[in-house]
This record gives C-alpha cells, structure tokens and sequence, in this order.
C-alpha cells in the first residue's frame, strides 16, 4: 500500500484570530503535526487541501481568496513544506480538483485523512465516489469542528462507512 496524508482546510481563518475559529484548534494542530512527523518518517506522501471561495460568487464569510485567512496555518506549512498543495472550492476534496489525478499518478492507494471541519469537508472527501478507489480511514484526534459535540456526532456518523483511527494507532 502506498499512503498519503490528506490535511484538509488547515487555514488561518479557523484559528483563534480568524473568522471562523473552531474548537480545540490547538490540541488538532498538535496532533496533525505528530501525523506529519509520523507520515514523513514512513515516506508518505502529504497533501496540503486548501479551500478557497468562489469569488465569482461574492465575499464569503472566510476563505476569500488572497485573504490571510485562506492561507494554509503557517505551522502546519512548516512541518510540511513539501506537501502538495489542491485548492478546492467544495466539500468534497475530489469535487472539480485535481486530487484524484494525482493521486493515481503518485500510485496512492490509501488515504489517511485529517483536518477541518469533522461534519464537512472530512466527511466529504471521506465519503466522496471518487474515494471509493481508495482504502480510506479518519484520523479522528486529527480533527475538529465548531464544537466537540458536532465532532463526536459526525465521527460517530462517519464510523459505519470509514474507519476511524487514533494517532496511535494510525502509526
């Protein structure tokens, strides 16, 4: 099996300085950067997802584009400077990307995923058609949402469709 690590939506604008700051950002970011050091040890490949608003339709409430706020969290570029890096503009990490693409280029077969929010673009690509190609698990510590409750629900959603993994035992 090769792996990659999809880290979604880890952009300013969901920390506490931003426009839409989620809950136990700080726990996630540390536990992501744990994931980035465990994936770049085993040689897995990492991928920056960056959602980006539409701007054809007007300013949305974050993730404009040019924004500070889209920007990928500095910390997390950091441990990662050599990930790829997809913008998308969906939910779904595969919806009208190039992900899928390069992930057959790269021979990926499983996919490890974490990032923001927990009941959005993680369930999302989770659950997307084009993820069906894919052995595919939640690291679920390395991920958030609005709310801890939220989290757990979707989590909880998410676990009869798609494994969920702690750090531990993703590594």
């Amino acid at each position: 099996m090769t792996t990659a690590l999809l880290i979604i939506d880890l952009q300013n604008d969901y920390f506490p300085e931003g426009k839409y700051p989620l809950w136990n950002t700080s726990k996630c970011l540390q536990n992501i950067q744990s994931a980035i050091a465990k994936a770049t040890e085993q040689q897995m490949e990492l991928i920056h997802i960056q959602h980006i608003a539409d701007p054809a339709l007007g300013l949305a409430p974050f993730f404009n584009q040019d924004s500070s706020g889209a920007d990928i969290h500095p910390e997390i570029l950091a441990a990662a400077p050599q990930g790829k890096v997809i913008v998308k503009r969906f939910a779904d990490s595969f919806e009208q990307t190039e992900l899928n693409a390069y992930l057959q280029q790269r021979g990926i077969n499983k996919l490890l995923i974490c990032g923001m929010m927990t009941q959005n673009c993680v369930t999302h690509t989770a659950l997307s058609k084009a993820a069906k190609a894919y052995e595919v698990s939640i690291l679920a510590d390395c991920c958030t949402t609005v709310d801890e409750m939220l989290h757990n629900m979707a989590l909880h959603a998410l676990s009869t469709r798609v494994p969920l993994l702690s750090l531990e035992q993703a590594f």
